[in-house]
């Protein structure tokens, strides 16, 4: 969903792992101004899929965020001190009630996502436990709800900002 620093294109919504292979998901999540390319912090990941989920048609600029502009110093910058991942513009919301969670791998090479199904029996890690899940529970389709809600692209992971051991795992 977007690219950074060392790729700038087109300016897009970043989120940053805290550590390599922890089991905390996402320490903050960010958007990158399509005007002034500065990082905006985004208070929630409800906020934030809203942002990502409409990125292409409707950029994220400062002045979208209550009392902030382009004249304002950025909240956060992109640098080595957090493993910074890259989400795809455009990745369909979370359907309400189910949680999309990421790991990144002990050695960085790549990034596991699964959801958390609302009744909390399941994690489902491909389109087919999707599918299988919203047919056992239809109480939790709720009429609308189908697979293309469901996105299993996992994030770029910027390899510029992974610590020196798992950068280096992460090449092999």
């Amino acid at each position: 969903m977007k690219k950074i620093s060392t790729e700038k294109t087109t300016p897009q919504q970043p989120k940053t792992q805290p550590e390599i292979g922890g089991k905390k998901w996402v320490e903050i999540w960010s958007a990158q101004c399509g005007e002034c390319f500065k990082w905006r912090i985004i208070p929630s990941e409800e906020e934030y899929e809203e942002i990502r989920s409409k990125f292409i048609e409707d950029p994220f600029v400062c002045s979208k965020k209550p009392g902030f502009s382009c004249n304002d110093k950025a909240d956060i910058e992109y640098d080595k001190s957090r493993t910074w991942v890259i989400d795809k513009p455009n990745t369909p919301k979370t359907p309400t009630g189910f949680k999309r969670r990421m790991t990144l791998r002990r050695n960085g090479s790549k990034i596991d996502c699964h959801y958390k199904t609302p009744n909390g029996t399941k994690q489902l890690r491909t389109p087919t436990d999707v599918s299988n899940f919203l047919t056992s529970y239809p109480e939790y389709n709720n009429g609308y709800i189908s697979v293309q809600h469901f996105s299993f692209i996992t994030p770029k992971i910027m390899q510029d900002t992974l610590p020196p051991t798992s950068a280096g795992a992460a090449k092999d």
